[in-house]
């Protein structure tokens, strides 16, 4: 019988100590597309290649009118080290470029597949515009983040 409690226990234990390391990893792909008129913009799809702790960043709030966020600046929170992929913008000087959106899908889709090929799954997409406001605006991006995850290597 005792042999039998330590078995159930060691398999347990064995259990639990592997459910406790099956937190997945994370990876977010940022697409960023011009759509400035006349395709002076940037466009780019960015991959952050840089491990970062946030609790070096964070502060808390005690009375939520009183923070710290002062001791913590700007720029200690950029990382150096990230991968970029250039794309094509929106608009060339005659318009809407629909071959530039077709080549950007051609380049987005490609790395989903490789991604994808190193055990990566796409998990969320989300998107967001910050369009052109008119003639004297000038300015304008299309955003959209892919969050990846896959079993921790």
């Amino acid at each position: 019988m005792k042999k039998t409690m330590l078995a159930i226990l060691a398999v347990f234990a064995i259990y639990q100590q592997s459910q406790a390391q099956d937190i997945p990893e994370w990876k977010v792909v940022t697409v960023v597309e011009s759509i400035v008129p006349a395709g002076i913009g940037r466009s780019r799809m960015i991959e952050n290649m840089t491990e970062i702790n946030t609790e070096d960043y964070r502060t808390s709030r005690t009375n939520g009118t009183k923070s710290n966020q002062g001791s913590v600046r700007r720029k200690d929170i950029k990382v150096d080290e990230f991968d970029e992929t250039k794309l094509l913008n929106f608009f060339s000087i005659g318009g809407i470029n629909f071959q530039n959106i077709a080549s950007n899908d051609a380049m987005i889709g490609a790395r989903i597949m490789e991604l994808m090929a190193e055990g990566w799954d796409l998990r969320f997409v989300t998107s967001g515009v910050e369009s052109d406001g008119g003639a004297e605006d000038g300015q304008g991006i299309f955003i959209t983040r892919m969050f990846f995850s896959r079993p921790s290597q």
